[in-house]
């Protein structure tokens, strides 16, 4: 997952019964979704190359405005850049808006794999993220907290899993130190780790002082599957809140289960306040711009000709081709 992605958002509220005999972990806080409109970023590079097109591809340019015109987050994933400042400059541009960040730095993130990195140690870490929560200071802002960190959780040695277990914990506990952040555990996809061990792993995690948990992040298990997923892990931590990642699911997973970039995926819900189907104060989200590597976000199929415009991005970092549909394409102009 590189650096400096974006997170595309939108909202879902809706209503889950407690079952009985389930163990309550509280939702922390309001849904911050409904306290404030989500920042949406000016200028980013879908917002460039639509201005590019404009003149010779203006349904291209379109498509792309559908990107960069959505809310979005920022990825923060370690290097050299000053973090606080970094974080703060963010918030304060946001301006009463809701900023959105993704905490992506763990130490031995992936076990070296596709995504391999991190920070050098623990005690780099933990100043890390302090600066994240000095740079927030007490504004309103959403934290979604290390994505594949506990579903990837087998891939470490036994005697190793209890320490990043506490490692999750104490990052949650610093973000929410402050009352108007909402912190999010990620949690993995459907077709990865079974919902009650998932849930076991978020407790150990400290979900009980996060606002909720985060599913489907840079995968391509529907909508469908991903609430009824989510669901399940809410049920046995008695109803905690989660936020679905949607920014690449709009037709399901490919063929083979191929994760990098497979061609003919697509965006799956847009950015929405009205859809109440899964849970008190639970949320879509877009977790990924539809034009950044490693995965494939297409803008949503059209509802009535599933018309597509396909668009060639060529600036960095690496956006590649995308399959996007296209507004006009429904609204026949």
């Amino acid at each position: 997952m590189a650096a400096g992605r974006l997170l595309l958002l939108a909202l879902l509220a809706a209503v889950i019964a407690t079952p009985e005999g389930a163990a309550a972990v509280p939702p922390r806080g309001g849904n911050p979704f409904l306290a404030a409109p989500m920042f949406v970023e000016q200028g980013i590079p879908a917002a460039q190359e639509a201005d590019a097109r404009r003149s010779t591809d203006p349904d291209g340019a379109a498509a792309l405005d559908e990107i960069a015109l959505s809310p979005q987050a920022m990825w923060l994933t370690g290097g050299t850049i000053d973090i606080q400042r970094s974080v703060e400059r963010r918030v304060t541009a946001a301006a009463g808006a809701l900023p959105v960040f993704v905490v992506y730095n763990l130490p031995g993130r992936d076990c070296g794999g596709h995504s391999r990195g991190g920070a050098g140690g623990r005690a780099a870490y933990r100043q890390w993220v302090t600066q994240i929560a000095a740079g927030i200071g007490d504004r309103r802002a959403v934290v979604i907290v290390e994505p594949d960190g506990l579903a990837g959780l087998q891939c470490l040695p036994a005697t190793q899993r209890g320490g990043r277990l506490r490692v999750i914990a104490g990052v949650v506990a610093t973000l929410s130190k402050n009352p108007a952040t909402s912190v999010y555990i990620d949690a993995g996809h459907a077709g990865w780790v079974k919902p009650r061990a998932m849930a076991l792993r978020l407790r150990r995690a400290g979900v009980a002082r996060a606002r909720g948990f985060a599913v489907n992040v840079a995968n391509f298990q529907t909508t469908e599957r991903s609430i009824a997923h989510g669901r399940r892990i809410s049920a046995a931590l008695g109803g905690v809140p989660f936020v679905i990642d949607t920014s690449r699911n709009g037709a399901g997973p490919a063929d083979g289960g191929s994760w990098c970039n497979p061609s003919g995926r697509a965006l799956g819900a847009p950015p929405s306040r009205s859809t109440a189907r899964v849970c008190s104060g639970s949320s879509y989200l877009r977790y990924l711009s539809p034009a950044i590597s490693s995965g494939v976000g297409g803008v949503r199929p059209s509802p009535s000709k599933r018309a597509t415009t396909t668009v060639t991005l060529s600036w960095p970092p690496a956006w590649l081709a995308r399959s996007v549909s296209s507004r006009h394409a429904s609204s026949g102009s």
